[in-house]
């Protein structure tokens, strides 16, 4: 499975900025898809996840400001981030979980960078 991030970028604080991931190679199977985050310094930490059945999950530093959906046609899933802050400046990272969950394969894209200035 390769996954292909984009859409990051600079923005000011309060912008919004859109991350894409497509997936492609040997995506049967493909379950949960997500984005995770890496800021300097410190642990890649979880930013949002979304199954194939729609179910989603989020941080609490991002609830009500980032949105992650799912285009299963496409294998493509997308993160909305709005009324970003400095403090979601980091790589954020594609996340492609395979089934059985926890005990499947997990592929991991690229990071692409987000810079917010305050």
């Amino acid at each position: 499975v390769q996954l292909q991030a984009s859409g990051g970028g600079l923005a000011q604080a309060g912008g919004s900025l859109r991350l894409s991931c497509a997936a492609s190679g040997s995506i049967f199977s493909i379950s949960r898809m997500g984005w995770y985050r890496q800021a300097p310094g410190k642990q890649r930490e979880l930013v949002a996840t979304i199954s194939n059945g729609g179910s989603t999950d989020y941080a609490d530093a991002v609830k009500g400001r980032f949105t992650i959906s799912r285009d299963n046609a496409r294998n493509t899933v997308y993160l909305q981030m709005n009324v970003l802050k400095p403090e979601d400046t980091a790589v954020y990272y594609c996340r492609a979980d395979k089934l059985p969950l926890a005990m499947g394969p997990v592929y991991w894209g690229r990071g692409t960078l987000v810079t917010v200035s305050s």
